[in-house]
């Protein structure tokens, strides 16, 4: 066969398999026999074998899995993928609707989707073809898995129109294929998964794509990560283009045009959802309309318009054997049950917690008690209540000590708190503690620093605080258990590294109270070092969007310590970066423009820039650009055929500019 008949045919190919995969894996309504599309497939791969001149990134060849990766590359996320709030009783879902009510007025529809169990991806494209998919991660930076989700046949590696643009979705192993991947872990003697969820998560995550593309998984797609680029208006809308360009989507959505209506829909889910051929563990709730999310905005982890109904937890049966008493890297003691292993929601559970010593003595809690627990997605098992009729008089009664379990310093319960506390700085818990979280993947990220080797560390009086990490030498570190010479070396390699991490990892690491990772970068960003940082008043940082009053003050309060102000002194002795490495964020206050700091609303079609791009420029300059006109808005932008906010803004009495006059100041 000569090349150009080789590449006629195997156009021919592309053209009948991805018909085929479409309708098998997409609509779900197969026009051929599987004997059939499997002898298409082998003829295509024979002919990118002969010819490999032939074989396109959109091949349906690249379905069956690649060669073997040497590890996962990190991506960073234009747009976060934020965590969802929950909700778990109708109340919760009322309390969700008033807010938004109370945040954007009346005129609210809702769409309400099926939460599938699985695991959150990001899928990009562009001109058509999909050029990487990646984990979720913790929001900001995920994995690059590309040639993994390459093996999900529902994911179209060209799409109907030539567009960049990038998707978010849900992988998940359906419950037929999770049955079966079970069954061979079993005939060879392997320890099954636990759940589908936990199958689909590390399938995603094998380093060889054939063992991805061997546990046919699937995935739904949920969200545009940038919709204001497509024009699309709505969230609702945007599914439906979704589902245009040829992927799938999950066509058991609704949309709502009240709670009720959304409280309907949850109940006829939390009876209908066990015959479904994939696990759910929940209802999604989105407001609609895009303006309105815009308005409605979002806290550091969350949205503000989109909330996660949960649905009831699994409870079983046990017996409580005894209770634990933890230190954590704050000082905080928590009691822990210990369970006689119990199975709850697909997982051995030995372990649940007591959360206080309040929720002890509310709940009459015994050792030797037959207690139900619960446990619901990856929450921690709870004990919910005791079983008295069970008791037989053996049981012992539980009292919290007066005294610290490490240190045996006196413990304090501070104003307004449960929860009691050992405040002795010099605690080895606490340090510990500290210690595991500094290393940890979303603060310093030190590769080969895990808990037992930090704990071996602390044993051996190698290290007491965080800057004892930087004076560790390899002599004494392959000293320890299990450490051979090339484990040393590389642990000795990732410290050093860790010295180049932006700012916001180091400010994470430092566990600050009431300050997160989003928030430790959002600090870093506004501040760009750490001596800006540390002088920033009160004032100053409640300012801050997403800076609340607790967090500013946490932050006045840290590094007003002299032991903190030392530490940050012999860190900087070691040279650990401590200067944000990221885009800086020019404080409003340094900015010469019209825009800076103020409200501003953009409204009807805009002839010269796209609304994206005037928002863009509108911000750069320090403007905030809202999708609601309220007493706060500074000035609305009005295009032609504006509406609504229009009409609103001239009876607020607000400033309004049109096009021209907007594109003069924005040149200034």
């Amino acid at each position: 066969m000569s090349v150009e008949t080789a590449k006629i045919r195997v156009q021919e190919l592309h053209e009948q398999l991805n018909r085929y995969n479409y309708e098998y894996y997409v609509l779900d309504n197969p026009s051929i026999p599987d004997a059939e599309y499997d002898q298409l497939l082998k003829e295509l791969i024979d002919l990118e074998t002969q010819f490999p001149e032939l074989r396109k990134p959109d091949s349906p060849s690249q379905r069956v899995g690649g060669q073997a990766l040497e590890g996962f590359q990190k991506v960073e996320h234009k747009t976060a993928m934020l965590s969802l709030g929950n909700a778990f009783n109708e109340q919760d879902l009322r309390d969700f609707d008033r807010r938004v009510r109370q945040a954007v007025g009346e005129g609210i529809a809702y769409v309400c989707e099926l939460k599938i169990d699985g695991l959150a991806v990001s899928l990009r494209y562009e001109n058509g073809y999909f050029v990487q998919g990646a984990t979720r991660g913790d929001g900001q930076i995920g994995e690059d898995i590309t040639e993994n989700l390459k093996t999900i046949r529902s994911i179209p590696l060209r799409l109907a129109e030539p567009l960049s643009i990038e998707v978010r979705g849900e992988a998940y192993m359906p419950k037929k294929s999770f049955e079966k991947l079970n069954e061979i872990k079993a005939e060879q003697g392997e320890v099954p998964f636990a759940n589908p969820r936990n199958a689909a998560a590390g399938s995603l995550r094998q380093l060889d794509p054939k063992i991805a593309a061997s546990r046919n998984l699937d995935l739904f797609l949920y969200a545009i990560a940038d919709a204001g680029n497509t024009g699309i208006q709505s969230h609702s809308e945007g599914l439906d283009f979704l589902d245009k360009l040829g992927f799938k989507t999950n066509a058991n959505r609704q949309k709502c045009a009240t709670i009720d209506e959304v409280l309907q829909y949850v109940e006829s889910w939390g009876e209908k959802r066990l015959d479904l051929p994939y696990e759910i563990d929940g209802i999604v709730i989105k407001v609609d309309m895009f303006d309105q999310q815009e308005a409605l905005g979002t806290t550091a982890k969350s949205p503000r318009w989109a909330i996660a109904y949960k649905f009831p937890a699994e409870e079983v049966i046990t017996r409580l054997l005894g209770i634990e008493l933890n230190v954590g890297r704050t000082g905080v003691v928590t009691p822990t049950a210990l369970l006689e292993p119990v199975q709850v929601a697909g997982t051995t559970v030995k372990r649940a917690s007591l959360h206080n010593e309040d929720l002890i003595r509310e709940k009459d809690i015994h050792i030797g008690d037959y207690v139900v627990i619960k446990k619901a997605g990856d929450i921690i098992p709870e004990v919910v209540n005791v079983i008295v009729d069970r008791r037989n008089g053996e049981e012992e009664e539980f009292h919290m000590p007066t005294h610290c379990p490490e240190c045996e310093s006196e413990l304090v319960r501070l104003e307004e708190e449960v929860a009691l506390r050992c405040i002795n700085p010099s605690c080895p818990a606490q340090i510990r503690e500290g210690l595991i979280h500094f290393v940890s993947r979303n603060a310093m990220n030190i590769d080969g620093l895990g808990e037992k080797v930090i704990t071996q560390l602390f044993r051996e009086n190698l290290v007491h605080d965080v800057a004892d990490l930087y004076r560790l030498t390899k002599e004494q570190v392959v000293q320890l258990e299990r450490m051979g010479e090339k484990s040393a070396d590389n642990l000795i390699q990732a410290i050093e590294a860790s010295k180049g991490n932006s700012l916001e990892k180091l400010l994470f690491g430092l566990g600050i109270r009431h300050v997160g990772a989003k928030a430790a970068k959002t600090l870093a960003q506004y501040f760009g070092t750490m001596s800006e940082l540390k002088e920033a008043t009160y004032d100053e940082l409640v300012a801050i969007n997403e800076i609340g009053d607790k967090m500013a003050d946490a932050v006045v309060t840290y590094f007003d310590q002299p032991e903190v102000l030392k530490l940050l002194e012999e860190l900087a002795s070691f040279s650990v970066n401590m200067t944000y490495k990221g885009p800086k964020q020019v404080k409003v206050e340094d900015i010469d423009s019209y825009f800076a700091g103020k409200t501003i609303v953009l409204t009807g079609k805009l002839e010269q820039l796209s609304r994206n791009e005037a928002k863009a420029q509108i911000e750069q300059l320090g403007g905030k650009v809202t999708g609601s006109v309220s007493k706060k808005t500074d000035l609305v932008i009005a295009g032609e055929e504006a509406g609504s906010k229009l009409t609103k803004a001239q009876e607020l009495g607000i400033e309004v500019w049109d096009e021209n006059r907007m594109l003069q100041e924005l040149n200034k």
